[in-house]
């Protein structure tokens, strides 16, 4: 992909979570932008329920600021990730600071939590978020998942949810990742995957099916083949069916719950 492509892909996706992060009620969720015919996004949404569909307990939902959560999302990394008191956390695509939050809660006042969006707006809202919730453990920087504004070796977990699809340059995220963390620090994310091969007018349509973490999916061994080629070891991408039940509501008019599906990512670097 030329950087022309890349670019536009990145502003599409930034433009997007802009309205997202300034919106939320009016722009609706879903890991999908509103279309006319997106049933689960024609009316302002209940983002716990949303959330609740993907895996995170009522505790979860109630611990966090009010506006924290926008319903964004594939699956709860916090489930996989077994993070431990006074670890280093950094999320990639931290959003409105929803899984940062939760974070903190798991690796308390000795552990530190880093959230990297790049949307300046939603940087903007998390750190609002964090002031209103008291985080002090927990910061938000502006910069892109293929170019981490963190140091070498820094970082004990990495955690991510239904980010990296969208990037247009997922090696070099992965890559990133490598970098930053720790020997002995680890990937748990949740993220889309294809499971067939997707249809041209998916794969070409960036205006939807690229914000909507459809088209821009890769296959479980390109994955894979990534991860390992980073340098990551127990390299795990473990499809979720039970995810079918609801993406199927991201844009129900495509039936792309044939072509993609939600999955557990997870590696460990050496």
């Amino acid at each position: 992909m030329n950087q022309v492509s890349e670019d536009q892909i990145r502003q599409n996706v930034r433009s997007r979570y802009k309205e997202m992060a300034l919106h939320p009620v009016e722009t609706g969720s879903c890991c999908t932008p509103t279309s006319a015919s997106s049933s689960c996004c024609d009316s302002p949404m209940d983002y716990g329920e949303v959330s609740a569909k993907l895996g995170y307990s009522y505790e979860e939902l109630t611990a966090v600021p009010e506006g924290a959560n926008l319903g964004l999302g594939c699956g709860n990394p916090q489930a996989i990730a077994e993070l431990q008191p006074g670890e280093a956390v950094l999320d990639l695509g931290s959003g409105g600071g929803f899984d940062c939050f939760l974070a903190s809660r798991q690796v308390g006042e000795t552990g530190r939590v880093i959230g990297v969006d790049m949307t300046p707006e939603m940087v903007s809202r998390a750190r609002a978020n964090a002031a209103k919730g008291g985080f002090t453990n927990t910061e938000f920087r502006l910069g892109e998942i293929e170019h981490l504004p963190v140091a070498d070796q820094t970082v004990d977990v990495i955690i991510s949810n239904c980010v990296i699809n969208l990037s247009p340059a997922k090696q070099q995220v992965f890559d990133e990742a490598f970098r930053v963390l720790r020997s002995g620090g680890r990937l748990a994310i949740s993220d889309i995957v294809t499971i067939t091969e997707l249809p041209d007018e998916i794969k070409n349509d960036l205006d939807v099916m690229y914000s909507s973490c459809v088209s821009g999916a890769s296959s479980i061994e390109e994955v894979k083949a990534m991860l390992t080629q980073s340098g990551f070891m127990n390299v795990v991408v473990e499809p979720k069916d039970e995810s079918k039940t609801f993406i199927q509501d991201w844009v129900p008019e495509a039936n792309i719950q044939n072509y993609i599906v939600s999955a557990v990512i997870a590696g460990v670097k050496p």
